[in-house]
């Protein structure tokens, strides 16, 4: 069984009660709940929060929604805890701060797994056209082989196009990918991944999918057409708002 698991933590630093945030008169969360829905490899979707008031709206538009402890210190740790209660073959990470993640990206993501048993880990990641995208340390960058695994994820911007004189040329001299935090993991990857202790490069970096290339744990990368909208900030909130009004609202 493939499950999909959202993780919403109600303490956000940079936006406090994030899951909670109005947009177009549904929380945050449930337009991410239902966006994921729309995946057609996804057998279940659940929630996992860590606040009782998460737990009500969660369960009031009729997801299934488990508490998790508040000290646990990531997402993935959260997924980690809930997946040990599910009978699941294959796990899949949903940021709870992307409402309108496409059924597709989810799809792609998946399918690596289904083709090829030695895979153990997924995720998406998209082609950079614009400079601003290259040079923002909050959106990580990745590069990867020929087989389409991930050597290194950086907030620099990665690989260094030496020969660019412009930040245009930065852009066209080379093909430069920003990751999209959508995960899928076999199971027990995902429990093992998160009983290793942070990494060095992980903590520099502060981006945790560092831990698994430290410890040998190849990550298959899949190159996604499709943009990704993730609500970190108050400013990345109106954006979110003014996009469904102009798109999804119209449908």
């Amino acid at each position: 069984m493939i499950i999909g698991i959202i993780p919403a933590r109600f303490a956000s630093t940079r936006l406090m009660g994030k899951p909670l945030a109005d947009i177009g008169g549904k929380p945050m969360i449930q337009h991410t709940y239902e966006s994921a829905l729309k995946s057609k490899l996804l057998k279940k979707v659940v929630i996992a929060v860590d606040d009782e008031k998460l737990l009500a709206v969660a369960k009031g538009f009729g997801a299934e929604a488990y508490m998790t402890p508040k000290e646990l210190p990531s997402g993935s740790d959260r997924i980690a805890y809930v997946a040990k209660q599910l009978s699941a073959e294959i796990i899949v990470n949903i940021q709870g701060d992307e409402p309108f993640i496409q059924g597709k990206m989810i799809d792609q993501a998946i399918e690596p797994l289904l083709f090829d048993k030695k895979v153990q880990v997924s995720t998406l990641v998209k082609k950079i056209d614009k400079y601003e995208e290259l040079k923002s340390t909050s959106i990580p960058k990745v590069v990867f082989d020929y087989n389409n695994f991930a050597l290194y994820f950086s907030r620099a911007p990665i690989p260094h196009v030496r020969d660019a004189k412009t930040n245009l040329d930065r852009v066209n001299m080379a093909d430069v990918y920003k990751h999209i935090g959508l995960y899928v993991y076999r199971k027990n990857a995902l429990l093992n991944f998160t009983q290793m202790p942070p990494t060095d490069l992980e903590q520099i970096e502060k981006l945790e999918q560092l831990r698994m290339l430290e410890n040998g744990i190849k990550i298959k990368v899949v190159i996604t057409e499709f943009e990704s909208l993730s609500v970190d900030t108050p400013k990345d909130l109106e954006i979110a708002r003014k996009y469904y009004e102009k798109y999804v609202n119209l449908k």
